[in-house]
């Protein structure tokens, strides 16, 4: 069965800091970062200061609800059973502990756009009064991976200097390998029939949807293409499949603003080993989501995964 994957750009950046002090943060950073860099890119684009941005007038064309209430299109028929449209931006934040520090983040397709916007954003942020969870930052450089994955990084931006990102583009996945190993790097959450699916009932099939779900909404909402492929055919190839499994459950805590409580906000990590099947209906989903996540919580960083070939090329894995 052929795949298609329209054409989704994907731009992945690097924002460094440097701090007066040691940075200190909490073991879910990516929640810290998310509350700084809304607040100050709401204060640095709302021109109503209405305290509802779903009552404001502006609300299709703000670019605060965009990045963190993204609207659907009035009267689009993709997203009629949902408030919101996934988040164009995914946040991968280090771990501190020393002065200098560095903050990855990606922009998916149309939200290029906004670029600049974002990086004032993070700055602002950053330096405030409260900086991030207490830490106050100072923006030094930022850079662009040329192409996802290439580990080929340019200066685009110093402050004071005129930003000169380079265009985002569409690279097309590589031929799919006869193997391959998911390796979670932050926690993993993903539900089936309304559950949070633990580490002893993880299937193959958990991922791969929600994978396919997310890359059929941001493409619809911030790409100039749809994804148009045969979703129930990908999906039975998916619950066929009965992929090694190594993994564990982790909890993340962070406090929500809006409910004004602590949420628990856990999720799989390990291994999920892809052998002696054919991957390549699969393999643009799988490819691609190394940049954009899976699962909630992608914005905040949770849902990171890397494919690794080698290992598994040289020791193959047996289905259970």
């Amino acid at each position: 069965m052929a795949s298609t994957l329209p054409c989704l750009t994907v731009g992945r950046y690097r924002a460094r800091f440097r701090a007066k002090a040691p940075v200190r943060l909490s073991a879910f950073p990516g929640s810290a970062w998310r509350g700084a860099l809304g607040h100050a890119l709401k204060r640095a684009v709302c021109m109503t200061r209405l305290p509802q941005c779903r009552k404001c007038p502006l609300y299709h064309s703000c670019a605060y609800p965009y990045f963190y209430d993204t609207p659907p299109p009035p009267g689009t028929a993709k997203m009629r059973r949902y408030e919101t449209a996934p988040h164009p931006f995914i946040l991968e934040p280090g771990e501190g502990g020393g002065e200098d520090y560095t903050l990855g983040f990606t922009l998916v397709g149309l939200a290029n756009r906004h670029l600049a916007l974002f990086i004032h954003a993070l700055a602002k942020a950053a330096e405030g009064p409260k900086g991030v969870a207490g830490n106050q930052l100072i923006m030094i450089a930022v850079e662009q991976e040329v192409a996802p994955g290439s580990d080929d990084w340019r200066l685009i931006h110093r402050p004071g200097a005129s930003l000169e990102p380079l265009p985002p583009v569409w690279h097309k996945a590589p031929d799919a390998p006869p193997a391959c190993r998911l390796k979670l790097l932050t926690p993993l959450r993903v539900k089936r029939e309304g559950r949070h699916v633990g580490p002893d009932e993880f299937r193959f099939a958990d991922l791969f949807g929600n994978l396919l779900r997310r890359v059929s909404m941001l493409t619809a909402f911030h790409a100039d293409t749809p994804l148009e492929t045969d979703f129930r055919a990908l999906m039975e190839l998916a619950r066929a499949i009965e992929a090694p499994c190594e993994l564990n459950w982790q909890d993340k805590t962070r406090y929500s603003n809006r409910q004004k409580t602590f949420m628990k906000m856990g999720g799989v990590l390990g291994r999920i080993d892809l052998a002696g099947i054919d991957l390549t209906p699969f393999w643009p989903y799988l490819w691609l989501g190394q940049w954009i996540h899976a699962g909630s919580g992608a914005t905040m960083g949770l849902g990171q995964y890397r494919i690794e070939l080698a290992s598994l090329q040289a020791h193959p894995a047996s289905h259970v």
